[in-house]
C-alpha cells in the first residue's frame, strides 16, 4: 500500500508535466514565443520560474545538509540571504532594467546582450563558450540526491531515477518550451512550498518540537570545530567568515547567472514586476529558509548518518528516512520539482544560447525560423542525454574532476557576468574590454581553484569563496578598466540607454497625475 502511494503520486506528477507541455505547443511556434513566452508571462509565473530555477536538489539535499552540519542553526542566514538578496534586491536592481533595455535591444539570450550592447561579436562568442563549457556539468549536478532519496523511498538503481527524470523534463520543454517551462514551475513551486514546510514540521517533531531540538543542539559538541558550548545553537555558528562567503555566492550568484537574469526578459508589465518581486521574495523564504533551517539540525540525527563514510548528501535524506510514507512520497515529488524546473532552465538557457548565438550568428549557419526551432528542440535532448551521462558516470566511479568542476560552475558563470551585466544596464561609460577582462579573471581563478587549490590562500580555497571572490572582484575590475580603455561611441550608447527615457502613457490607476502632486493641502 505504501509503495502503491508513493507511484500513484509519481504517476499524477509525471503526467502534469508532460500535460501542460503538450497544451503549450501553441505557445512556442517561433522563436519568441519557445526562448520567451512572447514577453508575455505574469508575475505568479516569472516569480516561481526564477524561484524554481533557483533552488534545485542541490540546495535541498547537498547544500542544506553540508552547511547545516558545519554551520547548525545559523545555516538559516543563507536562506535569509539568499531571499533578501538573491531574490529581493535582484528584482528590484535588475527586473526592470533589463526587461526594459533587452526588449530595446532585441536580445533573447545573455550573449546577445553582451553583443548588442557593447557592439563586439567578440563578446558574445566568449560568453556563448563559458555558457557551454560550464552549465551542463551544473546541470548534471541536479541529479544529486536523488540516489539517496530514490533509494530510500523505492529501493530501485539511481540511474533508473536520472534517466526517467531526464526524459520527461525532455518530453516537456521540448513541446511547449519556455511556457511550459514557467507553468510547470509554478506547479512544482508549489509543491516546493507546501512540501518544505511539511517536512520541517514532521522532522522537528520527531525530535520533540522546535525547543526540544534547539535545546539539543545546544548540547551538541564537535571538538574538531570549536570548543565553544552551544555553537551550533548559536546566531553565527562556529565559522561566520566561510558562512559569509556561502551567503554571497549562493544569493548574488543569481545576478550573473543566464538561466536566471533571462526570467526578467520574460515578464509581461510593470505591475507584473511588482508583483514578481514580492512574490519570489516569499517564496525564497519559505523555501531556501525551510531547506537551511531544516538542515541546522543535521547533527541531531549523527546517530543515523556516517558522514565521513556516506558524505553530506546523506543527512537529509536520513533525517527523512523515518518519515510516514506519504510524507516520504511527498518529499521525492518535492525532490523531482526542484531539480526538472532548474533542469528545464539550465538546459533552454543552454541551447537557445548555442542555436542563437553561436551556429546562427558566429560560425553563420543560415537557418529559417523554423529550423532554429527544430535545432533547439534536438540541442535540448542532446544536453539533457549529456547531463544525465556525466551524471552516471560520477555516480558510478570515481571521477572527482567532474565533481569539482561541478562545484566550479555556478561561480566562474555569476564570476564572469554579474558585474558585465549589472554595469551594462546602470553605466554608459562600461567598456567591452572591462567585461572581457571580467570574463577573463572569473574563468582563470575558478579553473585554477580547480588544479592548484591548494597554492590559493585559504580564505578562497574553497570554490563557494572563490567564486564569491570572483563576484566581489568583478565589481572592481569592470569599473577600473572602463575608466582606462577608450571610451564607447556616444551616438550608440546614446541610442541604446533612450529605452529608458523613453515616454509612456499610463492610466490614472497607475499615477496619479503632476497636477494632484503639486496642490499642497
Amino acid at each position: 500500500m505504501d509503495l502503491f502511494i508513493k507511484l500513484a503520486m509519481l504517476i499524477v506528477f509525471f503526467a502534469v508535466m508532460v500535460g501542460v507541455g503538450i497544451y503549450c505547443r501553441r505557445h512556442s511556434t517561433d522563436v519568441n514565443g519557445f526562448v520567451l513566452g512572447g514577453r508575455t508571462v505574469g508575475p505568479w509565473l516569472t516569480a516561481f520560474a526564477y524561484g524554481t530555477s533557483y533552488f534545485s536538489a542541490v540546495i535541498f539535499v547537498g547544500y542544506a545538509g553540508q552547511f547545516g552540519w558545519k554551520y547548525g542553526i545559523a545555516a538559516s542566514w543563507i536562506g535569509i540571504a539568499n531571499a533578501l538578496l538573491g531574490s529581493l534586491l535582484a528584482w528590484v536592481v535588475l527586473g526592470r532594467r533589463t526587461r526594459v533595455m533587452t526588449q530595446h535591444l532585441d536580445s533573447a539570450t545573455m550573449p546577445q546582450f553582451f553583443e548588442t550592447r557593447f557592439g563586439s561579436r567578440g563578446l558574445k562568442t566568449a560568453s556563448s563558450a563559458l555558457i557551454f563549457i560550464f552549465l551542463i556539468p551544473y546541470t548534471a549536478s541536479l541529479y544529486n540526491g536523488l540516489s539517496r532519496l530514490f533509494g530510500m523511498a523505492f529501493n530501485i538503481d539511481y540511474s533508473v531515477c536520472v534517466i526517467a527524470m531526464a526524459v520527461l523534463t525532455a518530453v516537456y520543454v521540448i513541446a511547449g518550451g519556455y511556457m511550459a517551462t514557467a507553468i510547470n514551475d509554478f506547479i512544482q513551486g508549489l509543491i516546493m512550498l507546501v512540501g518544505i514546510v511539511a517536512v520541517v514540521i514532521a522532522v522537528l517533531n520527531s525530535r520533540g518540537g522546535f525547543m526540544a531540538a534547539l535545546d539539543g543542539l545546544a548540547k551538541v559538541q564537535d571538538a574538531s570545530v570549536s570548543s565553544t558550548p552551544g555553537i551550533f545553537a548559536s546566531f553565527f555558528g562556529p565559522d561566520p567568515a566561510n558562512l559569509l562567503g556561502v551567503m554571497i555566492l549562493t544569493s548574488l550568484g543569481t545576478w550573473g547567472l543566464p538561466q536566471m537574469v533571462q526570467k526578467f526578459y520574460a515578464i509581461k508589465s510593470e505591475g507584473s514586476i511588482k508583483k514578481g518581486t514580492v512574490i519570489s521574495t516569499f517564496f525564497a523564504f519559505v523555501v531556501a529558509g525551510g531547506c537551511y533551517f531544516l538542515g541546522g539540525f543535521g547533527r541531531l540525527f549523527s546517530d543515523q548518518v556516517n558522514v565521513a563514510r556516506d558524505g553530506f548528501d546523506s543527512i537529509i535524506p536520513s533525517m527523512m528516512s523515518g518519515l510516514p510514507s506519504l510524507l516520504i512520497a511527498v518529499v521525492v515529488v518535492l525532490v523531482l520539482s526542484a531539480s526538472m524546473s532548474t533542469l528545464s532552465s539550465l538546459v533552454l538557457t543552454s541551447s537557445s544560447t548555442l542555436t542563437l548565438d553561436f551556429l546562427r550568428d558566429t560560425a553563420g549557419v543560415k537557418m529559417d525560423e523554423k529550423k532554429q526551432l527544430f535545432l533547439m528542440r534536438v540541442l535540448i535532448a542532446v544536453f539533457i542525454l549529456i547531463s544525465a551521462a556525466i551524471a552516471i558516470l560520477q555516480y558510478r566511479s570515481s571521477v572527482s574532476f567532474i565533481a569539482q568542476l561541478m562545484g566550479v560552475s555556478w561561480g566562474a558563470l555569476a564570476g564572469a557576468f554579474l558585474a558585465p551585466f549589472l554595469y551594462g544596464l546602470y553605466w554608459k561609460r562600461t567598456t567591452k574590454a572591462a567585461c572581457l577582462a571580467s570574463f577573463i579573471f572569473s574563468t582563470v581563478v575558478m579553473l585554477l581553484n580547480i588544479f592548484v587549490r591548494s597554492s590559493f590562500p585559504t580564505i578562497i580555497q574553497s570554490p563557494i569563496n572563490a567564486g564569491a571572490f570572483c563576484m566581489l572582484a568583478g565589481m572592481v575590475i569592470v569599473p577600473v578598466v572602463s575608466l582606462l580603455s577608450p571610451k564607447p561611441d556616444p551616438v550608440r550608447i546614446a541610442d541604446i540607454f533612450s529605452c529608458y527615457s523613453r515616454r509612456v502613457t499610463v492610466s490614472v490607476k497607475d499615477s496619479i497625475g503632476r497636477e494632484e502632486e503639486s496642490k499642497d493641502y
